[in-house]
């Protein structure tokens, strides 16, 4: 007998869950919504941005629901910092990938067959053997969750063919809900996945594509490394992402940056595996460290305290520039992404995407290529002109970008750009920026009489401006779709419909003035980040003790083989520094601290607070502690006082009338499990008795029920090891519910 479906557990809510195991004291957004759906066996897509709190949506299902979660990811790293964080917070996870050893893999299979583990991360390749989807045709399965599920589509930017395998999933296990999640998609994209995927009847959840504690800002580049290491110089100390197009443009800047004194890793396709894992791992463990990559790196990367990201090149797309700037900032806290760029970059790009006659997907790729191009020139919020590429319509500017913390002005361009256009067309469409540039200010070059150019009626024509001026001009033409690059050719520039629109006189041009100041370091606040804990953080006492935290925190992380943050994130530091717990029980009260940490840490943390106010003394004044576990349990005695919901209680009166769960379940849409969820509350709160949902039973059966749970329960193994016992003949939802009587409806479902 088959047992795919799962069902949710009724002792535990989400919200108990997020505080006792993560120490948060609110979900986000849609986040609860998700949680509740896909508990009750619903399939959903969750667009939710980077450092949204995706991951959440179904960790907390695979905890409450029976059965093992299986999270498809597509990189080990990714596996083995999450299943790491969750080890820290006594959740059973663990991760099967070709980085184990034989033995480490059987054991991880061992503890999966034995019911041991809430979740099982896993490749897609590993997923889809025959071998492996027998193995779960036997067992439990809470969910299934597809992470990065924009690697699914074609169009999107790290398409990866062996998710397309993943449509399977529905076929085999239509009563196992499935959750795709991706920060990521646009309108393309995310039809791919619901095609691909099978998702058309899944409700689909989106708290948008903002991040508002991401300042952009884009730039003309002019002497790049320069500016780069300007840029990072003002972050000493800080963890950063710089994106080359190339791999030795990579490995060039990484040692640039190394010989100025700044601890830079190179990470390309080009390294070894090796070289590739250690360098990543510096990153993740280590304080301070920057990344110089390509796009090869990056995917899955959730060290939560990056804070800035910089392109020296342009991305391909704005789905990609999305995709990399949210690797900054995941902590909520302030971060910045900056862009350089100049028309020779624009002209690499469209050369690497190519033609139709080369590239099947050049039409769309120059399409988004053109989006992206619109953005870095625009003059309006970049954030409006972002997000608006997703499809949401912020309604005021952010305050959080360069256009709005420097707008830029604008100047009537159209004849500077009519005598640029005339420039092409009478040196016979030939001729790329440089030389262009070249006629229009009168310069007697050697290419320019070779050709005979000093002879044009525009020659010289253009003296008004400068030369920057002018390389500015053919850079924001290219970029409004005023002039074509010739991909064919060697960055010539054409004229195209647009161009004669120009020199008929037909359209106005607007150009932004240029200025190589991007308002980068102007990073406002997060919204959501307490304004009066970073102001309590610049007192020299409190900045003083935080500081003595992150070498306890990295001392930890060294000795347990862990990231830093998987012990406390940076937000959890900062709250301790300022609010000052003198109790184990106040850490409770701070972001970030569940009871496992609590249990592990709390006392050395509280001394290390002691001590140093003993050493060095303590600010004139100490903000109040915060009182969240206080309006946790508040809010749990209120759902505890509600008892029965009306959704229960709906249930509870179909029962009445049809006697069986499943019929219940047809009728209401759910899967059995969730049905049997509710008949189990109703026996808690004695609106039903164990006799209504065992009338059907045998006494013989019955009885083998009652010793299997009396066993199992007393010697810890619980529903799963009844489940067990019973060689799977009963539902674990029946189980439940015979249980819940046994117990008297009082006990906590978490001690089963």
């Amino acid at each position: 007998m088959q047992h795919t479906e799962s069902s949710p557990s009724s002792g535990r809510s989400p919200l108990d869950i997020l505080a006792s195991v993560y120490g948060y004291h609110a979900f986000q957004g849609t986040q609860e919504a998700v949680i509740n759906h896909v508990v009750n066996g619903g399939d959903a897509l969750v667009l939710m941005p980077t450092g949204g709190g995706k991951s959440l949506c179904y960790q907390i299902p695979a905890m409450l629901r029976e059965g093992t979660g299986i999270v498809v990811s597509p990189l080990i790293a990714l596996m083995q910092d999450q299943v790491n964080a969750l080890r820290q917070m006594n959740v059973r996870a663990a991760s099967l990938h070709s980085g184990l050893s034989v033995a480490e893999q059987r054991q991880v299979e061992i503890r999966f067959r034995n019911g041991e583990l809430d979740l099982l991360y896993v490749a897609p390749e590993r997923l889809m053997t025959p071998s492996f989807l027998n193995q779960l045709k036997t067992l439990p399965i809470a969910l299934f969750a597809i992470d990065e599920a924009h690697c699914v589509s074609q169009w999107g930017h790290d398409f990866r063919p062996e998710y397309t395998q993943l449509s399977a999933l529905h076929q085999r296990f239509p009563n196992v809900p499935r959750i795709a999640l991706t920060a990521t998609a646009d309108g393309p994209t995310r039809k791919d996945i619901v095609d691909h995927l099978q998702l058309q009847d899944a409700a689909v959840f989106s708290t948008g594509f903002d991040r508002p504690n991401i300042s952009y800002a884009v730039t003309l580049k002019d002497k790049g490394m320069d500016q780069l290491l300007h840029f990072i110089r003002r972050r000493t100390g800080e963890a950063g992402i710089v994106y080359r197009v190339s791999r030795k443009k990579v490995e060039d800047t990484a040692q640039a940056l190394q010989n100025k004194g700044i601890t830079a890793l190179p990470y390309h396709a080009g390294m070894t595996a090796i070289q590739r894992n250690h360098n990543q791992e510096r990153f993740m463990r280590e304080e301070g460290v920057v990344m110089v990559a390509t796009v090869a790196f990056g995917m899955g990367v959730d060290k939560p305290n990056v804070r800035y990201v910089v392109h020296m090149e342009p991305p391909k797309s704005l789905e990609a520039y999305h995709q990399e700037t949210g690797r900054a900032g995941r902590d909520g806290l302030p971060a910045e992404a900056l862009l350089l760029y100049g028309l020779a970059d624009v002209v690499l790009l469209r050369r690497m995407i190519g033609t139709p006659e080369t590239n099947p997907r050049a039409f769309v790729e120059h399409h988004k290529l053109n989006a992206l191009l619109g953005f870095l020139e625009c003059v309006d919020c970049r954030r409006k002109v972002l997000l608006s590429y997703f499809g949401e319509t912020p309604g005021t500017p952010c305050g959080n970008c360069d256009t709005c913390l420097v707008p830029p002005s604008t100047w009537d361009g159209t004849v500077a750009a009519q005598k640029a256009l005339s420039s092409v067309y009478r040196t016979g469409q030939r001729f790329g920026a440089a030389h262009l540039t070249d006629v229009l200010l009168g310069k007697l070059t050697k290419r320019m009489t070779d050709h005979g150019h000093n002879t044009l009626k525009t020659f010289g024509c253009g003296k008004e401006l400068a030369k920057e001026s002018w390389k500015s001009v053919f850079r924001q033409m290219v970029a409004h779709d005023l002039l074509t690059v010739d991909m064919e050719g060697h960055g010539n520039l054409l004229l195209n419909e647009n161009s004669w629109q120009v020199l008929r006189g037909e359209r106005e041009v607007l150009f932004r003035r240029e200025t190589l100041d991007a308002a980068t370091g102007r990073s406002r606040v997060a919204p959501e980040t307490d304004t009066a804990l970073h102001a309590a953080l610049s007192h020299p006492l409190t900045a003083s003790l935080l500081q003595t935290l992150r070498e306890t925190r990295l001392r930890l992380a060294e000795e347990q083989d862990v990231p830093p943050y998987a012990i406390f994130p940076d937000k959890t530091l900062m709250e301790i520094a300022v609010y000052r717990p003198a109790t184990v029980d106040d850490l409770g009260n701070l972001y970030g601290v569940g009871q496992a940490k609590q249990t592990m840490y709390g006392q050395l943390f509280v001394d290390i607070v002691a001590s140093h106010a003993a050493a060095h003394g303590m600010p004139e004044s100490v903000p109040p502690m915060p009182q969240r576990a206080e309006e946790k349990e508040r809010r749990r005695s209120a759902r505890e006082s509600r008892g029965v919901t009306q959704t229960i209680r709906t249930t509870l009166d179909l029962f009445a009338q049809h006697g069986t769960a499943e019929a219940v379940a047809a009728e209401r849409g759910l899967v059995v499990g969730t049905i049997y969820g509710h008949l189990a509350q109703g026996i808690r709160f004695q609106e039903l008795t164990v006799e209504d949902v065992t009338r059907n039973l045998s006494a013989q059966a019955l009885q083998a029920i009652h010793e299997a749970l009396g066993s199992n329960i007393a010697s810890g193994a619980g529903l799963r090891g009844a489940f067990d016992t019973l060689k799977g003949q009963y539902d674990y939802g029946l189980l439940r519910c015979i249980a819940t009587g046994l117990r008297g409806g009082d006990s906590p479902e978490q001690d089963w």
